[in-house]
């Protein structure tokens, strides 16, 4: 045990880096000898097991992936853009459970990027393209209709840029989306939720079909925590996401209709010109 202490002691400390975003860490996981978590400057950011990448240990990537199982019928090759990159857990998981998929990360953090795939490799196989672009300019360059699903999942300094919570950016993923593609947003809030609210308000100014997954202490503003959002043109698979999201290890409660409507409480649409960055964690939250 004293000999696998010390094996992990010198690998987290190899994997302390500069990147554009901070300081990057990759601590591995106590419990599993080929899993990790990407921290930066102190945030947690992703979790990454090599030994099984369908492993999502983040509930909020959990609730995501429920997305990616139930986009289409399992194992059909999808067509993903990803709007933040991180330690690419999730594009992981679309190559593993929908080998041949082709998918798009925008991640302008080129350093970051080196980091994770000389440490975290991806799985063999995968069809993954790293871009070296901020959300909107990748946005700009993606083909009209080419995605089945776009995911934004982007933050910097723990907080998702304003630019990217507006309508207009909306518009630009609604560009970008293929006929019966979906849209998922990983939002985080806390009390008084005013920036999940408003996220809410801009998606359903938008989109006909709009769901929001989180757990009952965030959607009462007791807590600090991540709502994902997922919105198409076409009816969602609500039944069946609501009950994945009952069934995991924190569960997770599912509003759409008159009760998503409802939970915006009068929020406005956010516009380019009214757009702010979601709130910073609180004092503490991550440790």
């Amino acid at each position: 045990m004293a000999g696998r202490r010390a094996r992990r002691a010198a690998e987290q400390e190899q994997a302390i880096e500069a990147v554009d975003g901070g300081e990057a860490q990759l601590l591995p996981d106590p419990d599993r000898d080929d899993a990790w978590e990407l921290l930066v400057d102190g945030a947690p950011q992703s979790h990454v097991d090599l030994a099984e990448p369908t492993r999502l240990a983040f509930e909020y990537q959990r609730r995501l992936g429920h997305l990616v199982d139930l986009l289409a019928p399992a194992g059909r090759p999808v067509q993903v853009l990803h709007l933040g990159g991180g330690a690419l857990t999730m594009a992981r998981y679309v190559a593993v459970t929908r080998p041949r998929s082709g998918q798009q990360v925008a991640e302008p953090d080129t350093r970051l990027t080196a980091l994770v795939r000389r440490r975290l490799p991806l799985p063999d196989g995968a069809r993954v393209r790293v871009r070296a672009l901020d959300a909107r300019a990748a946005l700009a360059r993606i083909p009209p209709g080419w995605a089945d699903l776009v995911i934004t999942d982007v933050f910097a300094d723990a907080r998702t840029p304003a630019h990217c919570t507006s309508v207009e950016f909306v518009d630009e993923v609604r560009q970008a989306l293929a006929p019966g593609g979906w849209y998922a947003v990983n939002c985080t809030d806390g009390p008084p939720l005013a920036h999940l609210r408003g996220q809410v308000a801009t998606l359903l100014a938008r989109f006909p079909e709009v769901c929001l997954l989180a757990e009952p202490a965030v959607l009462r503003g007791r807590r600090y925590g991540n709502g994902v959002l997922c919105a198409a043109e076409q009816p969602l698979p609500v039944a069946e996401l609501t009950r994945r999201a009952a069934g995991d290890p924190f569960p997770a409660r599912l509003l759409t209709g008159r009760e998503l409507a409802d939970f915006t409480g009068g929020a406005a649409v956010v516009t380019d010109a009214t757009a702010r960055p979601s709130p910073p964690p609180p004092e503490g939250v991550f440790r």
